[in-house]
């Protein structure tokens, strides 16, 4: 059918992340008339999924945890999660395993983690991980309330909304100290300091330099890990069905040439096809990067770009269909490196892959007791990933590089008693360089900027831009990496635009009945 070539909207929402997806939920349930536009053929951002071998298998994000995000978001808009999404809680956290053959199962009731770790080193050890915990609690909860469930502050804000007087929040909070040196204080064995440390890189960063601040991922986790039936791209298509129960509609497909603006406010979009989609706001899903280097037209200046040095970790992922042996998977595992301080140096310094990685892996077909259902030996699903310097927008690695990081990745899992032949597995590859195509102006960097010091967190930007209507969501921005902080960070979107529009031209109806893009 032809494609209509213009179209009015109240707002536009350009990406179907998790934050786009957010946001159009929100607006929808305020009775707003939303597009939401996708440039890819599917929904969910890195929230994919990616044939191979005849099966589909997650190419991104594994679990979702912080599931009160989920559920004031669905409640908001009259549903709840169970209405749109089958899941479960986990029990197994991860596990966890060393070149020296030794291994350690996280689980989500604490005292069996402490169990299990005073017999894998000590009770000093396992007295430290309690004090961790009861550490990381306190830093969430602070955090929750003052930057994570809240608009963008700055430093002074920030400091109000702790409390001035209350010192002992301010103080608990370690604002001076590294992760790695907290991590010091409580554990004696360089194991734990590695594995508890690997809690930096979910958010795309080095232990040795985070702030301390992230030891609340460990929180994060001991509040739940939740896996959902068809992963976390089941979770996106969730969200996306939810969306358009409440009316919005969802296009695939349809990429984005340039935001429109009139003066100095946002007047929608053109489509890579044509298509002219005028509206009174604009939703930009994507990182701040493609609007800072003008890949969406000119308004360049209402964005600042991540500069190369800031930018979070890539990866080299593969997504493999085969048989494993030796080592017993879980749903989630992680396989240690001896030289853990030489991969980030090697990633961030050098800019290179490293020469022993810390390798993990999505067993997607593993219970979460581990066993797999269609019993050892079978082919299954599994995501392996690498963290990879970020310089995708500098070109794809050589294939000599790819194969050393193969064969060290295979050696590396050999020799913690994984048997996996990487030379005749069914795969596909994803690097930096194809990273930077799915999601552009990133150089391949998965989490936005990296947490590199106490400051880090009050750099990214905030909703609002300078051009009226324009709203920022997503990893990049306000509050962080990770798919609940971008389902809040489009919440924190939407609920802008909601509040800004007294002061916006006045919202028209739409001149286009029927709500989709196609005709």
């Amino acid at each position: 059918m032809k494609w209509q070539t213009s179209l009015r909207k109240d707002v536009v929402i350009i990406g179907a992340g998790a934050a786009g997806l957010a946001a159009a939920i929100y607006l929808s349930s305020k009775g707003l008339s939303v597009t939401v536009v996708e440039k890819e053929p599917a929904v969910g951002g890195k929230m994919r999924e990616v044939p191979v071998d005849g099966v589909r298998i997650n190419a991104g994000p594994t679990v979702f945890t912080m599931k009160w995000v989920f559920d004031e978001l669905l409640a908001e808009a009259g549903l709840s999660l169970d209405d749109v999404l089958t899941y479960h809680k986990a029990n197994l956290l991860c596990r966890h395993g060393w070149r020296d053959g030794s291994q350690l199962d996280l689980h989500a009731d604490m005292q069996a983690s402490a169990s299990a770790i005073e017999a894998f080193s000590d009770r000093r050890n396992a007295d430290g991980y309690l004090q961790f915990c009861e550490a990381a609690q306190r830093m969430f909860e602070t955090l929750q309330r003052t930057y994570i469930d809240a608009p963008r502050p700055n430093i002074l804000q920030f400091t109000a909304n702790i409390g001035f007087t209350n010192i002992g929040d301010m103080l608990a909070l370690k604002p001076m100290a590294s992760m790695w040196r907290e991590l010091g204080r409580h554990f004696t064995d360089p194991r734990l300091q590695q594995l508890f440390g690997r809690y930096a890189t979910y958010c795309g960063s080095s232990p040795y330099w985070s702030p301390s601040t992230l030891m609340l991922v460990a929180h994060v986790e001991q509040a739940g890990v939740w896996i959902a039936d068809g992963g976390m791209h089941g979770v996106a298509k969730a969200l996306a069905n939810a969306a358009e129960k409440l009316g919005a509609t969802v296009e695939t497909g349809r990429g984005v040439a340039r935001i429109l603006s009139k003066g100095d406010v946002v007047d929608g979009v053109e489509l890579r096809d044509g298509t002219v989609v005028h509206s009174d706001a604009v939703i930009f899903n994507g990182d701040v990067s493609a609007l800072a280097d003008g890949l969406l037209g000119e308004v360049a200046d209402k964005a600042k770009s991540i500069a190369r040095s800031d930018r979070s970790l890539s990866a080299l992922t593969l997504k493999v269909h085969a048989p494993t042996s030796g080592f017993p998977l879980a749903h989630h595992n992680v396989f240690f490196s001896d030289h853990y301080a030489a991969e980030f140096e090697a990633i961030f310094e050098q800019r290179r892959l490293p020469d022993q990685p810390t390798v993990y892996i999505c067993a997607q077909d593993r219970l979460d007791d581990g066993t797999l259902p269609q019993g050892e030996g079978v082919a299954e699903r599994l995501l392996l990933l690498v963290n990879a310097p970020p310089d995708g927008d500098k070109g794809d690695f050589t294939t000599d590089e790819i194969e050393t990081c193969l064969t060290n990745t295979q050696n590396q899992l050999k020799t913690c008693g994984l048997e996996l032949d990487l030379s005749t597995a069914n795969q596909v590859q994803t690097g930096p360089a194809q990273f930077n195509r799915l999601f552009p102006a990133t150089g391949g960097s998965l989490y936005g900027p990296q947490s590199r010091g106490m400051m880090a967190a009050f750099k990214r930007q905030g909703a609002r831009t300078a051009l009226k209507g324009l709203y920022l969501a997503g990893g990049s921005v306000h509050p962080g990496s990770g798919v609940p902080m971008a389902v809040l960070s489009g919440r924190r979107a939407a609920e802008s635009l909601v509040a800004d529009r007294a002061s916006m031209p006045k919202f028209r109806p739409a001149a286009i009945s029927g709500g989709t893009l196609t005709g």
